[in-house]
């Protein structure tokens, strides 16, 4: 099969990619959503995967000892 000859272009052809082309470049780009602040006070529910022994220390103080595991670990942000 020998190679066809182009077709010329025509002017339906050529304002249609004038149109592509003025979307591409006017198109208003999402603005990615606002981030939220976090609230002090509030704590959210995780999954943490600590040691056995990092967590029966802190255990051993009784009651309260999550609350001691979050003063540790805001310590150590430096917060």
């Amino acid at each position: 099969m020998a190679d066809q000859p182009r077709r010329p272009r025509t002017l339906g052809d050529a304002r249609t990619e004038a149109e592509a082309a003025f979307k591409k470049v006017t198109a208003k780009v999402a603005a990615a959503p606002p981030k939220q602040n976090a609230v002090p006070g509030i704590k959210e529910h995780v999954t943490l995967r600590i040691d056995q022994d990092v967590l029966e220390f802190f255990q051993e103080g009784g009651p309260g000892w999550q609350d001691r595991i979050n003063e540790a670990l805001r310590k150590a942000a430096g917060k």
